[in-house]
């Protein structure tokens, strides 16, 4: 029994201290270049590169893990072709109606912003589905596609979000049922490239960060091109004559790099209750006026 407690003692030994004679050994590791991808276990992605030309696109195909720009896709102020940003080059055209409901719209991001506790946006406020086209226009990460026979699924990093895109020659319904992320239909212009029409969404939702607003006519197209293998682009223009005099760009060629197909896609959602603790911290706090 003595030895027994011996040898475990030993071996006990042995096990603490190869750490410590390795790390004398070991040249240390340099840091990971912050310009690398990692995929959701840490693991490096090699992205095409920018000198070398890709293989060509296949006719009729999007499928595939697709990563954009991260500061692009975020749009913290708004679709990142039209920010808001005080630049008039960067309002949509809105109509008196549109003007007046952009008032009403209290974002917590852009010029317009406001203390967290004090947002009316929907999303942050109620924990509502942020919708289309705002599920294109803030926090577009990763984002896998899958194609069947008569449909494409697009499934979304930013809260584990995925959409059905009908490509069976359906045209896209007159009345459609109010949804949060509507009703899409696409169709192939060409060999390369998905053109998504999508309605009935509903009114409640807003077209982006910054508080655009919608009514019931809006339709959002979503132009899909596969420029080669290794890259997509993404093209949303916005349309709803209530609110806006003329069709606008809030996305124009949104670059995407095709992943491995062994990329793992990171858990990435928005929590209710992290965010309530959140503006305990942050929001409400700082809306309490300064004592006199």
């Amino acid at each position: 029994m003595e030895e027994r407690s011996v040898a475990i003692g030993i071996l006990l030994a042995l096990l603490i201290c190869a750490p410590i004679a390795n790390s004398q050994t070991e040249k240390p590791k340099s840091p990971p270049d912050p310009e690398t991808a990692l995929d959701g276990w840490g693991r490096p992605v090699v992205h095409p590169s920018g000198d070398r030309k890709s293989a060509p696109a296949p006719k009729h195909d999007i499928s595939g893990i697709w990563e954009g720009p991260e500061i692009t896709g975020i749009g913290v102020f708004g679709a990142s072709n039209m920010p808001e940003d005080g630049k008039p080059e960067h309002q949509p055209p809105y109509t008196p109606a549109g003007a007046a409901a952009l008032k009403l719209t209290k974002p917590s991001n852009g010029l317009r912003s406001v203390l967290p506790g004090d947002t009316n946006d929907p999303v942050f406020k109620y924990g509502d589905p942020q919708g289309m086209p705002r599920e294109d226009l803030y926090e577009l990460r990763t984002t896998q596609v899958l194609q069947r026979p008569d449909s494409i699924v697009l499934l979304y990093q930013f809260d584990k979000v995925w959409r059905v895109v009908w490509t069976d020659g359906r045209e896209v319904p007159k009345d459609p049922e109010p949804r949060w992320f509507g009703y899409s239909v696409g169709k192939w212009v060409d060999d390369y490239t998905l053109v998504v029409e999508t309605t009935g969404i509903k009114e409640e939702t807003w077209i982006d960060r910054a508080g655009r607003p919608h009514s019931d006519q809006l339709h959002v197209e979503e132009r899909f091109h596969r420029v080669d293998h290794d890259r997509l682009e993404l093209t949303v223009t916005i349309t709803d004559p209530k609110m806006y005099t003329k069709p606008w760009v809030a996305l124009d060629k949104y670059p995407f790099d095709m992943m491995p197909a062994t990329f793992d896609v990171r858990e990435m959602i928005w929590s209710p209750s992290e965010y309530q603790r959140y503006n305990e911290l942050m929001g409400n706090t700082a809306s309490v006026p300064d004592p006199q």
